[in-house]
């Protein structure tokens, strides 16, 4: 197809999700390289992002472009051979074992804690924050881990495990306001490092290890917005680990991002530029791993908060961008505005949610009152 027949065929599909090329919307597509369609439709996602990256077109609201996009589910109509890689990789290999398991923390987590302190505020916790009560990003993750802590009944003297605990903003957190003691465990070298000076003082231990190794007693287990990195092939492994881990009368709080769609199914893109070998589970992996293993005390949805969260992180790397290193270059800053925004637009559309499910290895006596 010539230039011209790609572009009517693109403004066709754009069309459908309420969409104009060069249009005057806020959300319309703005080209400013007529290769973007044969880009795209050649690579799909992949292409696109590229091209935002490359600076070939832009669009002032970018998340909401996308979650028009989105909902109207336009991009069921570009899929691509790297589209099929990326699922036929997800099914068929395991992506997340052995020194797969530290690749996620060398490239995102280990890109440097200037960005992610500019981004994610006064805790760095890179999690859906809790927006109940909360109108502010501060206030919503102080109010996210507060809710954790009363899911899991902490009391003071419990020994709690955090599996993948990121920078120990979740661990500081609990022993502070609930004196229990922890283990935090994640692959990423700067976030120990982090993690072990921000919880000096405390009855806190930080390690830099895989959660299969993990053999001990803890009366609680959390794990938060760690799950995605896990892989569909290493499901029913995470929860015996967590099983084999925590004492009967405990309890486990899984905090995950989670999708409505097919398993398996990563986007391109993001494979390569932002979580490589993620993967965000179905509910129908969920239940089937933890099948014999736990009793579902409580499965909390509150995906719509994290519109609010990636909204409020997005202002924050835009607004210190001009502090941020130079190392941070031009085409960082579009890539990383490209994840922000197509991300706030998964939640906004619902095509992903954000749960919470407690966990009790037989069944809390009497029943669990749930807070919320």
């Amino acid at each position: 197809m010539n230039q011209d027949s790609l572009r009517q065929r693109a403004a066709d599909l754009l069309d459908t999700a309420g969409v104009r090329i060069d249009g005057p919307a806020p959300t319309d597509l703005q080209v400013h390289d007529e290769q973007l369609y044969a880009r795209v439709f050649a690579h799909g996602s992949l292409g696109l992002g590229e091209a935002y990256m490359d600076g070939w077109w832009d669009a002032q609201d970018l998340p909401g472009m996308f979650t028009k996009i989105l909902s109207s589910h336009l991009d069921e109509h570009l899929k691509s051979l790297d589209t099929l890689i990326a699922h036929l990789k997800a099914r068929f290999i395991n992506l997340q074992r052995g020194q797969h398991a530290f690749e996620i923390g060398k490239v995102h987590y280990d890109l440097g804690n200037d960005l992610f302190k500019a981004m994610l505020g006064k805790r760095l916790v890179y999690s859906c924050g809790y927006w109940a009560k909360a109108d502010n990003l501060d206030d919503a993750q102080e109010a996210k881990l507060d809710l954790i802590c009363r899911k899991l009944r902490l009391q003071p003297g419990m020994r709690v495990l955090d599996i993948g605990c990121g920078w120990g903003e979740a661990l500081k957190f609990a022993a502070e306001r609930y004196g229990v003691t922890g283990v935090g465990i994640t692959v990423s070298n700067e976030q120990a490092a982090f993690a072990r000076e921000l919880c000096q003082g405390l009855p806190v231990e930080i390690r830099l290890q895989d959660y299969r190794e993990l053999d001990e007693p803890f009366d609680a287990i959390m794990s938060i917005g760690m799950f995605e990195h896990v892989g569909g092939k290493n499901y029913r492994e995470y929860f015996e680990v967590a099983r084999r881990c925590l004492k009967e009368d405990g309890l486990f709080l899984l905090h995950c991002i989670g999708t409505n769609q097919a398993p398996g199914r990563p986007d391109p893109w993001i494979e390569k530029y932002i979580f490589p070998n993620s993967m965000i589970p179905a509910a129908s992996q969920v239940t089937a791993a933890l099948e014999g293993l736990f009793v579902v005390e409580d499965w909390h949805n509150f995906g719509t908060d994290y519109d609010r969260t990636l909204s409020a992180w997005h202002a924050n790397v835009e607004a210190a961008w001009p502090g941020l290193p130079t190392s941070y270059d031009e085409r960082f800053r579009r890539m990383w505005r490209f994840y922000l925004s197509v991300s706030t637009a998964v939640f906004r559309s619902r095509r992903d949610q954000l749960w919470q499910l407690t966990l009790s290895p037989n069944g809390v006596p009497g029943g669990y009152r749930v807070p919320r």
